[in-house]
């Protein structure tokens, strides 16, 4: 999954960035309210890491500008104002959580994940796909019953593939939402993990489709 981390302090926004990285996310990271605006304008998140004091536009007219223009990608509010009052004013223009600084990690990725699902809409809390088997929360997989060992990224790829099934996405899809990467990188990255992820669950679990794209086998 993409994300956008809008924060000016360098050292918190490199923080933010290695860590969810780790995490299996693609991040990018802006400096600035209107960069903020521009990135969201020109590439699909699904979700907002978004601090509230910042140059040229606050996190609050960023969210307002977004909301505005129909854009309810889910926000996560950072901020070292931590009145109830600022909470509201957030949260009033269309924020969907709020995070006061300073914050541990840890809670700042629950309350992310907990965004993602609860904006995705409706799915089981266990993915299937024929006999495989996948559990965001504790990132177990399984294929007939035999647990099966991913690392971070096979992991994240193998996600997103299973909840578009039978769907076709493109390598520039893929590059976007599973690395951090945008639609001029290397494309062989997902071939190669594409090949390992065969490797692992079978040959025939993720099908190529000539000139197009990669799909999850469906039965």
């Amino acid at each position: 999954m993409r994300l956008l981390v809008v924060e000016d302090e360098v050292r918190l926004a490199t923080a933010l960035h290695r860590g969810l990285s780790r995490e299996g996310f693609a991040v990018d990271i802006a400096a600035d309210g209107l960069a903020a605006l521009d990135a969201a304008e020109t590439t699909s998140y699904d979700a907002v890491v978004l601090d509230i004091m910042l140059p040229k536009l606050s996190g609050y007219e960023v969210v307002r500008r977004l909301r505005a223009r129909a854009d309810w990608t889910p926000v996560l509010l950072l901020s070292a104002k931590d009145g109830e009052y600022d909470q509201a004013d957030g949260l009033d223009l269309g924020a969907d959580d709020y995070l006061a600084k300073p914050f541990s990690f840890v809670v700042l990725l629950a309350r992310l994940r907990a965004l993602l699902r609860r904006n995705a809409g409706p799915r089981p809390v266990v993915l299937e796909a024929g006999e495989l088997r996948l559990d965001p929360g504790s990132h177990e997989v399984s294929l007939a019953g035999s647990a099966v060992v991913l690392t971070t990224r096979e992991f994240t790829l193998l996600e997103y593939l299973v909840r578009r099934p039978g769907q076709v996405l493109t390598k520039t899809e893929l590059l976007e939402h599973v690395w951090e990467a945008g639609p001029d990188a290397d494309a062989n990255v997902v071939e190669v993990y594409v090949g390992y992820l065969r490797r692992k669950l079978g040959a025939e679990i993720v099908q190529t489709v000539r000139g197009a794209g990669y799909r999850l086998a469906t039965s």
